[in-house]
């Protein structure tokens, strides 16, 4: 990579990681706080967890395009402007309505797509899977951090403070887009049908879509059981980052080969075997939740199969999509990954509430069992000079 792509890269990557870093730090505190507060429960909880995710779903696409015909930056400062804002809202919310409220505003910052189009303009086409996995590592990264002080910081500035720094840190992301980030020229995208047309008629974006769905969606449903299972299990909310930690610790050497060795050139098996390794994981957590130490294992499982997934999709989107359409790809994906978010919170939290924490993770093995049969006849993604998906 040369000095500029490099740039692009870094300071994209470190936008990525401080809104990922305020969408996850309430993951592993949110629902245990819901159980000690007025007016709360698990249905409310999962709705208000993902109602981020549903206005994401609906804006992305829209965002997506907006950035093909107007440019990247201005788009990306509205969205983060918005996300400040609801943070700061929930952070003054003292009702289940009003951090509803806060959570949708935070939804309107939605930018993924536009920062991986953003990506994929700053960087030649034979070095966008390295501008891809900075990304995606920055992801893993934020996601680390995320679980492991989000216990800590619950008990020294409560729920409320998780959520203010939030909103400096979409405000540091602004900064980081205004100074750091490279201009680039504008972009001209083909007409909208035609550009839909093709986003939509690609096979291998279509599984990479239906991936990243499910992938988020067993993710959120997840830990809507999780954390409370670990307190009805005999662990205190102050002592989950020790278990955090040690899972995604764990989890990291579990996927190293398939993360860094340059002997996988096909990209088929990887993500099959991902996949693989997430239902897995989840089987051993519904089978392990009155049990601390299973419940620990079974997150290692978890956490090794999601890193490999969350860095490996997203590259393959930027290669399997339309060259004149990237944005509007990315916006699809992007809007199918928020999608996921939503239907995972609240379907998890509603199906928690009323059947309880096993039929919750059976739901997410249908899904994950679903997408190994979609993702079984997807192409190779062979790397080539063209950057073009392999069949």
């Amino acid at each position: 990579m040369n000095p500029r792509e490099l740039r692009a890269s870094l300071s994209l990557a470190s936008i990525f990681g401080l809104r990922m870093l305020g969408m996850f730090i309430i993951l592993p505190v949110f629902t245990p706080w819901t159980q000690s507060q007025p007016g709360w429960n698990l249905q409310l909880a999962g709705i208000a967890i993902g109602v981020y995710g549903l206005v994401q779903a609906i804006l992305q696409i829209p965002m997506g395009r907006l950035s093909d015909r107007h440019g990247r930056k201005a788009l990306l400062y509205f969205g983060l402007a918005a996300m400040a804002a609801g943070s700061f809202a929930c952070a003054l919310s003292t009702t289940p309505l009003g951090m509803i409220a806060g959570r949708t505003l935070q939804g309107v910052g939605a930018v993924s797509g536009v920062a991986i189009a953003f990506a994929a303009d700053l960087t030649r086409e034979t070095q966008r899977s390295k501008a891809m996995a900075i990304i995606g590592s920055t992801i893993g990264a934020a996601f680390m951090v995320s679980f492991v002080a989000a216990p800590s910081l619950e008990q020294w500035i409560g729920l409320h403070g998780i959520f203010a720094v939030t909103g400096a840190l979409a405000l540091a992301a602004i900064a980081v887009t205004r100074w750091v980030v490279p201009d680039a020229p504008a972009v001209r995208s083909a007409p909208r049908a035609p550009a839909f047309s093709q986003v939509l008629r690609v096979p291998e974006l279509i599984r990479l879509d239906f991936g990243i769905f499910v992938l988020h969606a067993v993710l959120m449903a997840m830990f809507v059981v999780a954390p409370v299972a670990l307190v009805r299990a005999g662990l205190p909310l102050p002592h989950h980052w020790w278990i955090y930690l040690g899972a995604m610790a764990g989890g990291l050497v579990l996927v190293m080969p398939a993360l860094g060795a340059r002997t996988f050139r096909r990209e088929r098996p990887v993500l099959l075997g991902a996949i693989g390794v997430l239902t897995l994981g989840i089987a051993v957590l519904a089978a392990s939740l009155e049990s601390v130490a299973g419940i620990a294992v079974a997150l290692v499982i978890v956490f090794g199969g999601f890193n490999v997934l969350e860095a490996k999709l997203p590259a393959l989107v930027s290669r399997a999509a339309p060259r004149d359409a990237r944005g509007a790809a990315t916006g699809v994906y992007s809007s199918v990954q928020f999608l996921g978010t939503f239907v995972g919170s609240a379907a998890g939290g509603a199906i928690a509430q009323h059947f309880g924490f096993v039929a919750t993770l059976g739901a997410c093995l249908v899904l994950l069992l679903a997408w190994l049969g979609v993702a079984w006849n997807m192409g190779d993604f062979v790397p080539a000079a063209s950057g073009v998906a392999g069949h």
